[in-house]
């Protein structure tokens, strides 16, 4: 199964690490890279979009206020939620003050992670 792990967390609290803590938490995410997951990290700045009438409003602000910003995130495959949560445990946003907020993927519209069921 695929999960969308949602990585929240502040910057000022990864900068409150020592650079080898940081280089220690960023091998781990390359752990996870390694398996094949998808990560990315992600601005601060968002825009929401609603179409509710048929014509786009697009606002310069979050749906829900949030304890922490969004940083990143990742899309990884396991066989179940408790070997999501062993993975993501190590990441620099769970070390770093941070959350991360893990969903089961229905489905994905994308050859190359279809051929991966």
């Amino acid at each position: 199964m695929k999960y969308l792990c949602l990585a929240y967390g502040a910057e000022k609290d990864w900068k409150a690490l020592t650079k080898t803590e940081q280089k220690a938490l960023l091998r781990h995410d390359e752990v996870i890279r390694t398996r094949g997951a998808l990560m990315a990290a992600v601005e601060t700045t968002v825009t929401t979009v609603r179409a509710w009438d048929g014509k786009p409003i697009a606002t310069q602000s979050a749906v829900a206020e949030l304890l922490a910003p969004l940083a990143g995130f990742s899309v990884i495959e396991a066989a179940d939620i408790n070997e999501v949560i062993q993975l993501v445990a190590a990441t620099p946003c769970a070390r770093a003050k941070g959350y991360i907020e893990i969903r089961p993927i229905m489905f994905i519209n994308d050859d190359e992670w279809r051929g991966r069921v």
